[in-house]
């Protein structure tokens, strides 16, 4: 598989049309045949904060995603859009290995999470090691939709977790009470460089 996640910074008066060119090209995206998923969500705080998900078969799928003319149409205009430069993670699966989301129920209030996160090096292995023991508990909550966890490619200290749930309450008043979830977090106050807050981005599928 190649993944990667995506996070762009749009000048204000650019938000409607970045967000009309990342729909087209999320759409055309879903047709290629080595496409397995693209999602695109905007930040519940920062309308001019976008992120896409993306995965494929092989580098060979990406590749040809590349040299579709609604991708280069998308990259010809993030030169006048973007406020930044795009943050790209080329990332790579843990154990247990990435799931297909949960279907949502029509009455959830979907709440997803990007979770990008640098930590000290000496935590990495005890990290990777209790999260497996995390992921698989945490799936079998009936709140939890989707909990994947990431290390980035060339980067050994910083990790993304992706997590999709049926409302924000079962995030803090019910997974965050679990105790494989006390234990991970007492882990993460130690590893992870600086305030965990400021890595958390609540965001939003764009579905139109």
């Amino acid at each position: 598989m190649f993944t990667q996640i995506i996070k762009f910074t749009v000048k204000p008066q650019y938000q409607q049309s970045f967000k009309d060119a990342l729909i087209t090209n999320k759409n055309g995206t879903r047709k290629e045949k080595g496409n397995t998923d693209m999602a695109i969500f905007v930040d519940n705080t920062n309308p001019n904060m976008f992120f896409a998900y993306e995965r494929w078969q092989d580098a060979t799928a990406f590749e040809f995603h590349k040299n579709q003319p609604y991708t280069q149409d998308f990259i010809t205009l993030l030169g006048d859009t973007l406020a930044t430069a795009p943050q790209v993670y080329k990332v790579k699966d843990t154990k247990p290995y990435p799931v297909a989301i949960t279907p949502a129920n029509p009455e959830d209030d979907i709440f997803s999470i990007f979770f990008i996160f640098p930590i000290h090096s000496e935590f990495r292995q005890p990290l990777l090691t209790q999260f497996e023991e995390h992921i698989q508990h945490t799936r079998q909550e009936n709140g939890n939709l989707l909990f994947d966890l990431y290390t980035v490619k060339d980067d050994d200290n910083t990790l993304v977790v992706y997590e999709h749930w049926r409302k924000e309450s079962d995030v803090w008043d019910i997974h965050f009470n679990q105790p494989y979830a006390k234990i991970t977090g007492a882990i993460m106050e130690q590893a992870v460089v600086g305030d965990m807050q400021q890595y958390m981005n609540f965001v939003s599928e764009i579905t139109e």
